[in-house]
This record gives C-alpha cells, sequence and structure tokens, in this order.
C-alpha cells in the first residue's frame, strides 16, 4: 500500500509540475488568437488542429478547435504563421504581424479536400490522438465521447518496443491480460474476461490467436458496453487494432532488435506513390527468441501489403492484405501449493516441451470503399479472415499434500474458422434549426464457418494424468493422443444481420446529446459430428446507447452514459452448444458510466471515469434441483478510473493511470457463491510511463507498474499477490536517419506472478531483460 500511495503522488503532483513550467512560459508580455473555423457553408468544423509558429522559431503551439469551430489560442507577443487543417479539408494558412491590442480576432473558411488530401496530411507524432472514429463510428473529438477511452499510439508502441496485446494493456487504466492459457490474446476489461472481443479497423476479429503490433497505427481500448457500434460481446469493452493504411507521403522505416533471452526481432514499413492515384505500402516482421522459461521459445514473422485508389476527389478504395504466422512452444506456466504460486523456480517448465507448441496462421484481407456525395459519407468496408490454429500443452494440476508431487495432464486442440463480414455506413452532417446533428445509419453482415477437434493425451497410452516431482516437473514420458468420449468434434455455423441508427446532436455550445439503437438477429447452428445431433439457436438483440456531453469551457467535457450488450448462450466463441444451453437467453451487460475528460494543454489531456457495470442473466445451478441450469446468476463491477496522456511539456511525454474495481458475484453462478470476487480483478492498479527529452538528442523514459493483490480464479482461494515494477529506456538519436535506444524491462529484477488461468495454471512475470533497438529512417 505504501507504494501505492508514494504513485498516486505522483500521479497527483504532475499537474503541480505542468502548472510551474506553464507558469514561466506566461511571464512574457502575450496576446490571444480567437477565431472559428468552418466549411464552406459555413458550418462549423469540429477537431481541425490549429497551430502557430512563431517568425524564426521551429517550435509550435497547437490547439483544435471545439464543437462551433471556436478556438483560442494565448502567445508570447510577436509575428506568427497559423496553420489549420481538418481531416476531409485542404490547409490553411495566415501569416498575423504582431497585433495593436491584446487580441487578434479571425475566421478560416475551408474547402472540401478530395480523400488523397485527407492521407496526406499526418497527425502529430505523440502519446494522444485528438479525434477518433471507432468509438462512434464518425470522427469526434476523443474528449466529447461519452465513454472511457484509451488510445496506445504507435509513438507509445515504439518506445516502450511493445510486441503484444500484452504490452499494450499493461498502461491501460480498468484492463488486464488473462493468461489465455498462454496460446492466445485474451484480456479482463472491467471484470469481464474475454478472448473474442478484439477487432481491426472496426470489424470483428475474434479468433483465439496472438496477435503482433507491426503494422498498426494505434491501439483504441474502449471500456464499457459497445453493443450499438461493435454488435454482440464487448461487454466489459473492446480492443481495437487501426492498421497502418497506403499514404501519398513516402516512408522508409527499419528496426532491428536484439536483447536478454535471446530475443530478436526485425520490423519494416516502406509507403511509396505510384502515380497521382495510387499509393502501396508494405509493412513486415521477423522475430525469433527464447524465454526465461525453461525450453520455450517462438519464432513469428508477418507481411501486410496495402494500396489506396483514389479515382477522383470524392473517393477513396483501400485493399489491406495480412499474413502472420505464430508458433511457439506451449507453456501453462506453474501450479500453487498452499495458496499461493508454487515456491520452485519461476523457469520450471511443467511436461515435454519438445511435445509441446502453439501454431497459428492467419489471412486477412479487406476492402473499403468511401464516397463523399454532399455533407454525407457512404463507406463500404469488407473483411474475410481465414485462420488455422492449434495447440498441444501439458497442463499442470494441484500439489499433493506432502508438496512433493504434482498432477499432470495433456490434450491438443484444432480451431478452423472463415470469418466474412461486410459492413456499409452513410453518414450525414447538417442542421436543423439550431441543432446541428451528425447523423449514422448502418447495416452489418457476416457469417462465420468453424471446426473444432480436441484429443486427450493418455500417458504410456493408458492414463490421462500422472504424477511427478514437484520440484522436478519436465518430463519425456511416452504419451499418445486420441479422443476421449467428451472431447469436441463439431462444426458451427453463425450468421448475424445487423442494422443500426445513431444521432449526435450539438444543442449548444456546451451540450451535445449521443443516442443510437442496434438491432442484430444472430443465428448459430451446432452440429456434433461424433454423433451427428444438430442443434441450433436465434436471438435477437435490441441493444441502446445514450449519452450526454456537457462542456462548460472548450477544452473540458462532463459527460454521462448507458449502453447495453449481450453475449449469446453458446459463449464468445461459440465452440460447444447442448440441448441445455440451447434453451438459454443472452447474458446481458448495462453500464452506467459518469465521468469528465480535459483537455489541459492542446496535447496533453485528464480523463477520469465512475462506473457500474452490471452482468445479468449468467449460469446457475438450481439449488432444488442440481440438474437443471438456471439463469438467475449476476456480476457486478464497480469502479473509478483516472488516465493521463499526451504532452505535459514541450519536452516531457507521459502515459498511464489509476483504476480502482471491484468486482463481485452478486447473486450465485455456476462456479461461484454470492459475494465471491472475481478471478484476476485487483482492486488497484495504476500505470506511469515517462519521456522526458533532455537534450535535443538524448531523451529517457522511466515507467512503473503497480498492481494490488489478486485471486487466481473465482473460488478465491489461490492468491496472486500484488507487485510493484519499474521499466527504463535511453534515447539517442544518432543523425536525422538513426535513433537508438535501450529499453529495460523490471528494472530492480522483481519477482512476480502476472496473471493465471486457474489456480494450478499461474504465469510467472518477466525478470529483468535488456533490449537495444536501432530505428532507420530514409
Amino acid at each position: 500500500m505504501r507504494r501505492l500511495v508514494a504513485l498516486l503522488a505522483v500521479l497527483l503532483l504532475l499537474p503541480a509540475s505542468f502548472a510551474s513550467a506553464r507558469s514561466a512560459d506566461t511571464a512574457a508580455p502575450r496576446f490571444t488568437i480567437e477565431g472559428r473555423v468552418l466549411d464552406p457553408l459555413k458550418a462549423p468544423i469540429a477537431g481541425a488542429r490549429v497551430t502557430a509558429v512563431a517568425d524564426g522559431q521551429a517550435q509550435s503551439v497547437g490547439t483544435m478547435s471545439d464543437a462551433r469551430g471556436d478556438f483560442s489560442l494565448s502567445l508570447p507577443t510577436g509575428a506568427y504563421t497559423l496553420t489549420v487543417q481538418a481531416d476531409g479539408f485542404t490547409v490553411a494558412a495566415q501569416h498575423i504581424a504582431p497585433p495593436d491590442s491584446g487580441s487578434v480576432s479571425l475566421n478560416f473558411v475551408l474547402e472540401i479536400a478530395g480523400f488523397r488530401d485527407q492521407v496526406t496530411v499526418n497527425a502529430p507524432e505523440g502519446y494522444q490522438v485528438p479525434v477518433v472514429t471507432t468509438a462512434t463510428k464518425t470522427p469526434t473529438m476523443l474528449r466529447d465521447v461519452p465513454q472511457s477511452v484509451t488510445v496506445v499510439t504507435k509513438t507509445l508502441v515504439q518506445d516502450q518496443l511493445m510486441m503484444s496485446i500484452g504490452d499494450v494493456v499493461r498502461y491501460v487504466p480498468g484492463m488486464a491480460q488473462h493468461q489465455g492459457e498462454n496460446n492466445r490474446d485474451q484480456v479482463i476489461i472491467r471484470g469481464n474476461n474475454s478472448s473474442a472481443d478484439f477487432y481491426v479497423n472496426g470489424v470483428r476479429d475474434d479468433v483465439q490467436y496472438y496477435r503482433d503490433l507491426y503494422n498498426l497505427e494505434r491501439v483504441e481500448a474502449l471500456k464499457g458496453p459497445n453493443a450499438m457500434v461493435f454488435g454482440r460481446g464487448g461487454g466489459g469493452g473492446v480492443v481495437n487494432r487501426v492498421t497502418k493504411e497506403a499514404g501519398f507521403q513516402p516512408v522508409n522505416e527499419v528496426t532491428l532488435q536484439a536483447g536478454g533471452y535471446g530475443n530478436k526481432r526485425v520490423t519494416g514499413d516502406v509507403d511509396r506513390a505510384v502515380s497521382d492515384t495510387v499509393a502501396v505500402r508494405l509493412n513486415g516482421v521477423y522475430e525469433n527468441s527464447d524465454s526465461f522459461r525453461n525450453s520455450v521459445n517462438l519464432e513469428r514473422y508477418g507481411v501486410s501489403p496495402t494500396a489506396t485508389v483514389m479515382p477522383s476527389d470524392r473517393t477513396r478504395i483501400t485493399f489491406g492484405y495480412e499474413y502472420l504466422h505464430d508458433g511457439r512452444v506451449a507453456d501453462r506456466g506453474i501450479t500453487s501449493y498452499q495458496n499461493r504460486p508454487a515456491g520452485v523456480p519461476i523457469e520450471t517448465y511443467y511436461g515435454n516441451p519438445d511435445n509441446s507448441f502453439v501454431r497459428a496462421d492467419v489471412n486477412l484481407a479487406s476492402a473499403m470503399v468511401e464516397h463523399r456525395i454532399g455533407a454525407a459519407t457512404l463507406r463500404n468496408r469488407t473483411l474475410f479472415g481465414a485462420y488455422d490454429r492449434g495447440y498441444q500443452n501439458y497442463v499442470p494440476g494441484g500439489a499433493s499434500s506432502d508438496g512433493t508431487m504434482v498432477a499432470l495432464s495433456a490434450y491438443n486442440n484444432a480451431t478452423n474458422r472463415q470469418n466474412l463480414f461486410n459492413q456499409t455506413d452513410l453518414t450525414w452532417v447538417g442542421s436543423t434549426g439550431r441543432l446541428r446533428h451528425t447523423v449514422l445509419l448502418g447495416a452489418e453482415a457476416g457469417w462465420q464457418w468453424t471446426d473444432n477437434f480436441r484429443n486427450t493425451g493418455y500417458f504410456n497410452d493408458t492414463a490421462t494424468s500422472i504424477l511427478v516431482p514437484f520440484d522436478a516437473p519436465t518430463i519425456s514420458t511416452p504419451i499418445k493422443f486420441r479422443q476421449s468420449a467428451t472431447d469436441a468434434d463439431n462444426h458451427v455455423g453463425t450468421g448475424v444481420a445487423a442494422a443500426y441508427v445513431q444521432d449526435q446532436v450539438e444543442i449548444s455550445r456546451h451540450v451535445q446529446l449521443v443516442g443510437g439503437v442496434r438491432f442484430d438477429r444472430f443465428d448459430l447452428t451446432y452440429h456434433n459430428n461424433r454423433n451427428d445431433d444438430a442443434i441450433g439457436r436465434t436471438d435477437n438483440f435490441v441493444s441502446p446507447r445514450a449519452g450526454i456531453v456537457y462542456k462548460p469551457i472548450v477544452p473540458l467535457s462532463i459527460y454521462g452514459s448507458y449502453t447495453v450488450s449481450y453475449l449469446p448462450s453458446s459463449g464468445d466463441q461459440f465452440s460447444s452448444l447442448t440441448t441445455i444451453t440451447e434453451q438459454l437467453k443472452p447474458e446481458s451487460f448495462d453500464n452506467y458510466e459518469v465521468g469528465a475528460k480535459w483537455d489541459v494543454r492542446p496535447d496533453f489531456s485528464l480523463t477520469t471515469a465512475v462506473y457500474r457495470l452490471d452482468r445479468t442473466n449468467t449460469r446457475s445451478i438450481d439449488p432444488n434441483d442440481p440438474t437443471r441450469i438456471v439463469q438467475t446468476g449476476s456480476q457486478r463491477t464497480n469502479g473509478y478510473e483516472l488516465g493521463l496522456n499526451g504532452r505535459l511539456t514541450q519536452a516531457w511525454n507521459i502515459a498511464g493511470g489509476y483504476a480502482f474495481q471491484d468486482a463481485t458475484v452478486t447473486s450465485a453462478t455456476a462456479t461461484a457463491k454470492q459475494g465471491a470476487t472475481v478471478a484476476q480483478v485487483p482492486h488497484h492498479t495504476a500505470s506511469v510511463w515517462n519521456n522526458y527529452q533532455f537534450l535535443p538528442r538524448v531523451a529517457a523514459g522511466l515507467g512503473l507498474i503497480y498492481r494490488s493483490d489478486m485471486f487466481a480464479a473465482i473460488d478465491n482461494t489461490v492468491v496472486l499477490p500484488g507487485y510493484f515494477r519499474a521499466d527504463a529506456a535511453a534515447f539517442i538519436t544518432l543523425n536525422r536517419e538513426l535513433r537508438l535506444q535501450v529499453n529495460v524491462e523490471n528494472l530492480a529484477n522483481t519477482k512476480y506472478y502476472l496473471n493465471a488461468d486457474n489456480n494450478t495454471n499461474i504465469s510467472p512475470g518477466f525478470p529483468r531483460a535488456v533490449r537495444v533497438a536501432l530505428v532507420a529512417r530514409f
């Protein structure tokens, strides 16, 4: 707790540090530039980037226009060049001489740009993204989205040498990485565990595999139910990957990385304009790394070409493809003993690593057509995914009472899935009287076909479980894998048809409303290949969204929201369906949230949220008949989140936050009694990453991560102790083309346990590791 108090003290002192830094800037005589950014119809443009550069200076000062297009800049007296740019419009610039009075007032009218101009304009590099599209399916200022959203940019990914979704969520308040049996991405968001709530460019990417970050612009974590935008699932929130697209400005970048425990990785990014109307881009990655875990290693490689075609100024077409192969040794972690992680060396491996594997081959192909028609924009996006993945692993069980032996079992599993999704959105921006509207009409159709197959391991061809020494559980016992009486062998087909409507209404410069509703029809058919049973279920979901944003001043938004999502009875991976679960209604997720978002500076924001998330219709055993399932179970998460992101001063970038979560079972479920604490949801988590530019060519980074105790499983018997971890980095710019960075993970070599899959599958955290990267841009 003392460490938590110390870390919170640092967070609380940050505004004071900023105020001190800012006071130094305000000592000189100043004047104010006030104005409005308008489109050719004299309608306001929200989120326009306004940048002022003093004559003879290189550094800039910037701000954003609000929902009414208004902006304000306070500057030291002098002459400036003011530049205004907004997505979808041409760039405008004006030189301003030193004013005679203390203020300058002016308006900018931006001409509508062709899509080629849009992709040429680059957002400023940094940790903050001022405008997002995913949260509402329309370009919206992040501070005006009535929902908690954390964005991890490619700059932050590169500064920390992140390589996985697990790396990303370390700095996302209210989100944690689940072990996922160490064969897939899995996250816990606001107390809700999911391996399927992953999206790419807003389209479902729900197969269980490890995703890479090499071809991403950013990762967006949207917290709270999101069915209005994303459809079924997403009860705690979703993770959306935004990929790089081909543009019309050249990019040439290669990153070479090497480090402790055999880490070796290379990524490349090349972007070229083939002609005035066609651009192509290619991203690639190769990694071959070992681990601190005995005999555990991985090899992955991927390639992602994209193309952008501009047949006219009003039409943009993009094509994308990714092939990713990920292969590694399967590793389920260590067991527990006496309600704590087992006191064995953290590198101890359970089972036979030479007979354990995780493999995924992923093909994703996409196409998007966007066409502007007056004040409306029509967008159609298609994504096809083919996923072939499997794993074979040894699973540690419970230890004997005297701590000398551990049970060990094994199985393998294969999944083959094809996804096809198509989304069509029509967005219209206009006014009715004094009300300004951004109206969204949309439809989605999707199909998924899945084959599941599982085998059980029989040691010496006879036993499904054996005992191995507690201190030496690595074995080479002969084993055969074949189907048991209950192993899966099935085919699942799903279909979804959805329609949705949303209106973002600006009532005045101080009040905005967001309202929408989505209807989904979800059909599932399940065929058991073992006995030829064929069953199915159809669900109709109506998912509302309501939010209000109050803006007492331009950079501050206070909001309240209510959202709902549903999860079908077949679960988030619909891997099985029985005559019992066929009858169950979908689970429901209801989120009530109040929060505030404050752009303290144009490129630094503070966010805070208080929420209650109720999960109902969960399964429970009938207390009067243990053979029956009833849907009386429920779960509640009450929480608070604080986030900070952006450039605190010209030299200091920062990202992180704090989350308090109280997630409990409010009505007994099939796996837990009333009052139980939800697994792997600590009461307190905090993280903060700092990057400080000491000299023009030298910078340093410091990251602090804290997590309090949490339970490994819902039975609340095994505790994963809390921990405090520090990371560090140093950055040296050698010249305009080369940057050298050194990152140290777990600087103090703290021993900790990161997560679990259950009470006997626990993953130790990484010990101290040094990685060096050379980034070349040419």
